[in-house]
C-alpha cells in the first residue's frame, strides 16, 4: 500500500505561482512513476505532468510545458509540482498519482486562480 497527502494549494492572481507538494508513505521503494493530474469543474481528469522514480525523466502535458515543473526528494519520498504563470484554465483539483503494480491517488488539493 502507498499512501500519498498533497498540500500547497490555495487561490492565486492569474500570473501568479504556487508550488504542490505530494509526500508518499508507505511501499515507496515499490513506485516507479510519480505524477500529477487535475480535475476543473465539469471537466475530466486530464494528465499534467509525471517524473520516473529511477531515472528522474520527466513528461509534461503541452498545456503546461514551459511554466510548471515536476521534481522530486527520494529520500523525503516527496514529488513537487512548481507552477508559473498561472492562468485561469489552471483552476482545478489537482491530484498526485503513485504508480506501482497499481495506481494510487491522493485526495486532491485545489488550486483556483483569479482573472
Amino acid at each position: 500500500q502507498v499512501q500519498l497527502v498533497e498540500s500547497g494549494g490555495g487561490l492565486v492572481q492569474a500570473g501568479g505561482s504556487l508550488r504542490l507538494s505530494c509526500a508518499a508513505s508507505g511501499r515507496t521503494f515499490s513506485i516507479y512513476t510519480m505524477g500529477w493530474f487535475r480535475q476543473a469543474p465539469g471537466k475530466e481528469r486530464e494528465f499534467v505532468a509525471r517524473i520516473s522514480s529511477s531515472s528522474g525523466s520527466t513528461y509534461y502535458a503541452d498545456s503546461v510545458k514551459g511554466r510548471f515543473t515536476i521534481s522530486r526528494d527520494n529520500a523525503k519520498n516527496t514529488v513537487l509540482l512548481q507552477m508559473n504563470s498561472l492562468t485561469h484554465a489552471s483552476t482545478a483539483v489537482y491530484y498526485c498519482l503513485a504508480q506501482t503494480t497499481r495506481d494510487y491517488w491522493g485526495q486532491g488539493t485545489q488550486v483556483a486562480v483569479s482573472t
